[in-house]
C-alpha cells in the first residue's frame, strides 16, 4: 500500500468504528446506591469460612471439632449439632471445642448426640445449660494452645474461624475423601461439614435505569468465584410483597460454571441464569440457562435488555448454600404495568412444570380463588382446554384476559383443617399431556379465634407486669398468645414506641431484628413467646408522660409457609426520675430570676432617691458620677442570682 494512503485507511476506520454501535451495557448508566433495609433485604448461609478444614479421622477416640468464634462485641448465637444421616453408622462421642474472643451467649442444640464440650466460662455462656460433661479452658489461651491441648485428646475431624456469626450448623459424620489431616487455610469450603449465617446485613444496592416505560424490577444476585470448584446448588428463595398484585419482575441470577440454582419464588416473575436451574415444586426437571456477563454491569445491562426500569436489588456473594430475598417495593407498582412473562430456554411446545407454578390461590370471606393469565399461559405455549378442582363439575370460568376458578368452603372438595384449607386444581390440556394436578392449599387461621397480649415488665423473670416505665430504666417485654398450641408459631416482626405526635417514633425492632444497642432480642419463654428488652432513654423537653408501645406480629401454622399478621398496642405511663428539689422546673427558676432582678431595681431606685433628697445641694454631682456604682450593685446582684442557678438543685430543674 502506498504510504500516502496509511492516513487516510486510518481515517475511515476511526470513522467506521465510530458508527459501530456500543454494547447495551456499556450504554446503561446506572449508579448502585444503598437500599433501604425495609425495601429489600438479603441474607444467605455458606460453607466458606475465613480459615478452616476437614479431616477424615479413623480409629480416633472422639470425633473432635474446633470452632474459632470471632465478634466484633458481645453477641448471641445459635449453634445446631446434627447427626450423620448415613444408614448404619453410629455417631461417635463428640468433643466440641467453641473458643470466642468476647462475651457471647449460645443458643445450643444437639439432641441425643454424646457430647463433651469444651470452653471459656468467662466468655462463653448458654441461653440453657446444656446436659453434657464440660471442660473449662482459659479465656487467655491461645488458638496455638487450644489446637495442642486438643491434639492430646485426638486426631481433629474439622477446624472453623468464623467472623460474627449468626447461626451455626454442623454436621457430624466422617467426609468422604477427605485428607487424614486437619490443616487450617484461608478461605476453606467446609463442603457438608458446616454451614452458617453471618450476623452483619448483607449490602443490598440498586438504581434506576432511566428510558424505559412501564414499571419492571430487576433482582439481580451475583455469586462470586472461590477457589473451590465443586458441583453445588444454591437455594434461592424470593419473597415479594406486592399488595397490588404480581410484580411485574424478573431474577437474574450469576455464578461460575460449577453453581445450579434451586428456585422458588411467592410470585411469577421472569428467570435468567447462568448455568442450570429448577423450580422447587419440580426440582428434578433442570432447565438450562444462559452465559451471562461476570460484571455489575453487564448484568445490569441484560436486565436492561428486558426491560427492566428499576434494578430494585443487586447483591454479590460469596458461595452460598441458601439465600433469601425479601422486597417490597414492588406494592407501589403502576397498575398500568405490563403482564409479567416468564423467561425459559426454547421449547417447542407446553412446559407443564412451570404452567403449574403460576397456580398460587387467595382465600377470603369463605372462598377460594385461582386466577391464570391467558396472556402467561400463551408464553408457555400450552393450550388448556379444561381447568377444574378435585370435584370435576367445579369448572373455570373465562374472562378475556383470565381463568378463574373459585369455590366456597363448605364444595367442590375443600378440605378444611383447624389450620388449612387446601383443594386440588386439575388441568387438561391440548398437547397431549395427561392431566396435570396440583395441591393448592391457605393458611386457615382465624384471628378471632386466638388472643394476643403484649406484656410489659420491669424484670427479666417477668413475673409482674407493668404500665409504667421511667426515664433510664430497662423494660422487658413479651408477646404471647392464647390459647397457646405447638401447631401454630408466633413471630416477632416490629415494634416501636410512639410519643406523641410531634415527636419521632422510637424503633425498637425492625425486620425481626434488633434497633440499636439499647435493645436486646431475649431467649424465648418455656412457652415459646417472643421476648425482647430495651433501655429507655430519651431527650425531650418537656418530657412525654405517656407513650404506646406497638408490636406487629406474625402467625405461622406449620402446616405451611404463609402467615396471617396482626399489630398489637399498650399504653405505657412515662415517669420522670426524682429530683433532689421536686417542683422546682424551669418555670419557678424564671419566676425566681425574674423576682430577684425586680426586687434589686426597686431597692436601687430607692436608694438613689434617698442619697439624691438628703444630701446638701452643693455637694450634688452628677447623675452620671452616681450611675456607676449603682450599675456595679445591680451587676453584683445578678451575679448572685446566676450563682443560686449553678447548684446542683437549679441545674438539675434547667436541664
Amino acid at each position: 500500500m502506498d504510504r500516502g494512503m496509511l492516513p487516510l485507511a486510518t481515517t475511515l476506520l476511526l470513522v467506521i468504528y465510530s458508527f459501530i454501535p456500543t454494547s447495551l451495557a456499556e450504554r446503561v448508566h446506572c449508579d448502585l446506591q444503598p437500599v433501604d433495609a425495609t425495601r429489600g433485604k438479603v441474607t444467605f448461609t455458606t460453607s466458606r469460612v475465613s480459615e478452616g478444614c476437614v479431616a477424615q479421622v479413623v480409629n480416633a477416640a472422639y470425633e473432635v471439632h474446633v470452632l474459632f468464634l470471632d465478634f466484633p462485641k458481645m453477641s448471641e448465637v445459635e449453634l445446631t449439632l446434627e447427626a450423620s444421616k448415613q444408614n448404619g453408622t453410629g455417631t461417635r462421642e463428640v468433643l466440641l471445642v467453641l473458643a470466642s474472643n468476647d462475651r457471647v451467649n449460645v443458643k445450643f442444640q444437639a439432641p441425643e448426640i454424646p457430647l463433651q464440650l469444651a470452653y471459656s466460662p468467662n466468655l462463653t455462656t448458654f441461653s440453657k445449660e446444656p446436659e453434657v460433661s464440660t471442660t473449662a479452658l482459659s479465656s487467655v489461651m491461645s488458638k496455638k494452645q487450644i489446637l495442642e491441648w486438643v491434639a492430646k485428646k485426638s486426631a481433629i475431624t474439622s477446624i472453623a474461624t468464623l467472623d460474627n456469626p449468626k447461626s451455626i450448623v454442623l454436621q457430624l459424620g466422617q467426609v468422604p475423601k477427605a485428607l487424614p489431616y486437619c490443616l487450617p487455610e484461608a478461605n476453606q469450603d467446609m463442603g457438608l461439614t458446616l454451614k452458617w449465617q453471618p450476623q452483619a446485613p448483607t449490602q443490598v444496592q440498586g438504581c434506576p435505569l432511566e428510558g424505559v416505560t412501564g414499571h419492571k424490577e430487576a433482582y439481580i444476585l451475583r455469586i462470586l468465584p472461590g477457589a473451590g470448584t465443586r458441583p453445588q446448588t444454591v437455594d434461592v428463595n424470593v419473597e415479594l410483597s406486592c399488595e397490588s398484585g404480581d410484580p411485574d419482575a424478573i431474577l437474574i441470577l450469576q455464578g461460575p460454571p460449577h453453581v445450579s440454582w434451586l428456585i422458588d419464588a411467592n410470585h411469577n416473575m421472569q428467570f435468567l441464569t447462568t448455568g442450570e436451574y429448577s423450580i422447587k415444586i419440580f426440582p428434578e426437571k433442570k432447565i438450562k440457562g444462559f452465559d451471562l456477563p461476570d460484571t455489575p454491569q453487564g448484568l445490569i445491562g441484560e436486565a436492561r435488555k428486558l426491560n427492566a426500569s428499576t434494578i430494585a436489588s443487586f447483591v454479590e456473594l460469596p458461595l452460598a448454600n441458601e439465600v433469601w430475598l425479601r422486597a417490597s417495593s414492588c406494592d407501589v407498582r403502576p397498575q398500568s404495568s405490563p403482564a409479567p412473562v416468564l423467561t425459559t430456554s426454547p421449547k417447542v411446545g407446553c412446559n407443564p412444570e412451570l404452567l403449574l407454578s403460576l397456580f398460587k390461590p387467595s382465600c377470603e370471606n369463605d372462598l377460594m380463588t385461582l386466577e391464570l393469565s391467558k396472556e402467561l399461559v400463551q408464553t408457555l405455549k400450552c393450550t388448556i382446554t379444561g381447568l377444574t378442582f378435585w370435584d370435576r363439575s367445579c369448572q373455570a370460568e373465562e374472562s378475556e384476559r383470565h381463568f378463574v376458578l373459585r369455590s366456597t368452603y363448605s364444595s367442590c372438595g375443600m378440605k378444611v383443617t383447624e389450620y388449612e384449607i387446601s383443594n386440588e386444581v386439575i388441568i387438561s390440556l391440548l398437547s397431549g399431556f395427561p392431566p396435570l394436578r396440583k395441591k393448592v392449599q391457605c393458611v386457615n387461621v382465624n384471628m378471632d379465634r386466638f388472643s394476643i397480649q403484649l406484656g410489659f415488665y420491669l424484670s427479666p423473670h417477668f413475673l409482674q407486669e407493668s404500665s409504667t416505665i421511667k426515664l433510664g430504666q430497662q423494660g422487658f417485654v413479651q408477646v404471647s398468645m392464647s390459647p397457646s398450641t405447638s401447631e401454630v408459631t408466633v413471630q416477632l416482626d416490629s415494634c416501636h414506641l410512639d410519643l406523641g405526635p410531634e415527636r419521632d417514633m422510637v424503633e425498637l425492632i425492625q425486620s425481626q431484628e434488633a434497633k440499636g444497642s439499647y435493645v436486646s432480642l431475649l431467649s424465648p419463654s418455656p412457652y415459646g413467646d417472643p421476648r425482647f428488652s430495651f433501655l429507655f432513654h430519651v431527650y425531650m423537653v418537656p418530657t412525654p408522660t405517656v407513650g404506646t408501645l406497638s408490636c406487629k406480629v406474625a402467625l405461622k401454622p406449620n402446616t405451611s409457609s404463609k402467615e396471617v399478621s396482626k399489630t398489637i398496642s399498650m399504653r405505657l405511663n412515662i415517669e420522670s426520675p426524682d429530683l433532689s428539689c421536686k417542683g422546682l422546673n424551669l418555670s419557678s427558676v424564671l419566676g425566681i430570676t425574674f423576682g430577684a432582678f425586680l426586687i434589686g431595681a426597686l431597692l436601687t431606685a430607692a436608694l438613689w432617691y434617698i442619697y439624691s433628697h438628703t444630701r446638701a445641694p452643693s455637694k450634688r454631682e452628677p447623675v452620671v458620677a452616681v450611675a456607676a456604682p449603682a450599675s456595679s450593685e445591680s451587676s453584683s446582684t445578678n451575679h448572685s442570682i446566676g450563682s443560686t442557678q449553678s447548684t446542683p438543685c437549679s441545674t438539675s430543674s434547667m436541664a
